[in-house]
């Protein structure tokens, strides 16, 4: 790494206590460091280790395997008996003040990419497609918060020639702080959705919060927006930052867009992407929905940026594969699965339905709750349950305390005698709690799931719905 201890010191604020050989400590300081990690199973010869204080593990009790795994400096809250170390307040923060002087030490493009839907499967395709020209970095599993942010940035090595990183939060501020890290060159926002309404209140406040991402980016970066959305669509310029659209149809307020989309059901879509310049050439996006067509523009719009060819967008485009929890196909003997339990909010709850729609199969909706939806809970439930009705869905399971408004307005919209025939669930499930669910699942899975259905699995991530994921598979 591009860092060295005495850097280290200098960025963070605390008390350092020099514990090698005497009369070297000159010659410490300025010796770079191999890495710089939270966890000890990670520390390699001439690394760093952050010491932090856990609910179940406290990182302080590793430092003595550190040291002897040949650690250089030891981050921490608690002076260790030996060694060298930089006594600090907080841990975390001091993480953040490392990551924040590091990145300062890179000459790459960074791409910051934020919004409500989308962040992950943006960021596959942005990386997938960015991968035919540079090597690149990105954000790993969910290392997308104010943890796992600075452990990305601190991934970077000389190899790499762009970095790729997620920026997720859920209250005023965060962004600010994230974006003082990673400092990005493009920043990139998705949608504007529903979102942790509990701390953000309204699309307005996701707006204002998401894009503090601009705060601390280069002022001659550029901003990506999908023109789809609404709210997007009025961030303005600022400090001369130039903004690119991107979306679907040929508005000419878009520099990025795709037109002649045709539908190859749950196996993707094909496409023409256009460029404001004229440029026009087909790609084959391999993961189905009109917004992963979008998502593939938005990678476009990045890969134009850093001067990749049509050849190379349309190629990278191609070779985008889904995530476990993010719309993954799982074709099985007894069931198709697209397995979506990552996260969910009543945006993407209504694309996961459109794509259920796509199967030509029976299809079931297994859905969970939706947290952090603040007031409007019991209403955003309901309004996924009544739009699972009118899309014609075959049958909705509906699993969790949250969700019973969405089971009894969905039994209330199927009741609805003006609604379309086709327009109705021909049946609808409650559990209260996931347990419940797998224990028939277990038992007599096929009186709620007809051998050869397609099965949407969907519900925030504390629903813990990949245990039924894992038992379906």
């Amino acid at each position: 790494m591009n860092l060295t201890i005495g850097q280290i010191l200098e960025a963070c604020k605390g008390t350092f206590v020099y514990g090698g050989i005497p009369g070297q400590e000159e010659a410490f300081l300025d010796t770079q460091v191999s890495s710089v990690v939270l966890d000890s199973r990670q520390v390699t010869e001439g690394g760093v280790f952050v010491a932090t204080p856990g609910q179940r593990v406290d990182g302080h009790s590793f430092i003595p395997q550190v040291f002897e795994k040949g650690a250089l400096l030891v981050i921490c809250e608690k002076a260790p008996a030996e060694g060298s170390f930089l006594l600090v307040e907080d841990s975390f923060q001091a993480l953040k003040d490392v990551a924040e002087a590091y990145r300062k030490t890179l000459h790459i493009p960074i791409i910051g990419i934020t919004g409500s839907v989308g962040k992950t499967s943006t960021k596959e395709f942005i990386a997938g497609v960015l991968a035919e020209k540079y090597q690149v970095l990105k954000t790993e599993g969910n290392y997308n918060n104010e943890v796992g942010v600075p452990l990305t940035l601190l991934r970077i090595r000389p190899e790499h020639q762009v970095a790729v990183v997620e920026m997720g939060i859920s209250d005023f501020g965060e962004m600010h702080r994230l974006s003082r890290m990673v400092r990005p060159d493009i920043a990139v926002i998705t949608n504007i959705g529903q979102c942790h309404l509990e701390n953000l209140k309204s699309r307005d406040g996701i707006l204002q919060a998401k894009t503090e991402i601009f705060d601390y980016m280069s002022e001659d970066g550029y901003i990506c927006l999908n023109g789809e959305d609404d709210k997007l669509q009025t961030v303005k310029p600022t400090l001369g930052r130039k903004i690119r659209f991107f979306g679907l149809g040929e508005d000419t307020e878009q520099q990025v867009y795709a037109t002649d989309l045709e539908s190859k059901g749950l196996w993707g879509s094909r496409a023409v992407l256009h460029h404001q310049a004229g440029e026009k050439y087909f790609v084959e996006v391999p993961l189905p929905g009109r917004h992963m067509v979008v998502n593939a523009a938005a990678a476009a719009c990045v890969a134009e940026i850093l001067g990749l060819t049509a050849e190379e967008i349309a190629r990278g485009i191609s070779r985008v594969s889904a995530i476990g929890g993010r719309n993954r196909l799982i074709a099985g003997r007894n069931w198709t699965l697209i397995d979506d339990c990552y996260n969910a909010n009543p945006v993407s709850m209504e694309a996961g339905i459109d794509l259920l729609q796509m199967a030509d199969t029976y299809k079931v909706a297994l859905l969970g709750d939706m947290f952090e939806l603040g007031a409007e809970s019991d209403a955003l439930h309901a309004r996924v349950g009544i739009y699972a009705v009118r899309k014609g869905i075959d049958t909705l399971i509906c699993v969790g305390e949250n969700s019973r408004h969405m089971y009894e307005a969905a039994l209330q919209e199927a009741k609805d005698k003006s609604a379309e025939p086709e327009q109705r669930v021909s049946k609808v499930h409650y559990f209260a709690t996931r347990e419940g669910l797998l224990q028939q699942l277990q038992q007599a899975p096929e009186e709620i799931l007809p051998m050869g259905s397609t099965v949407l699995i969907k519900a925030s991530h504390g629903m813990h719905f990949q245990e039924i994921v894992e038992l379906l598979k």
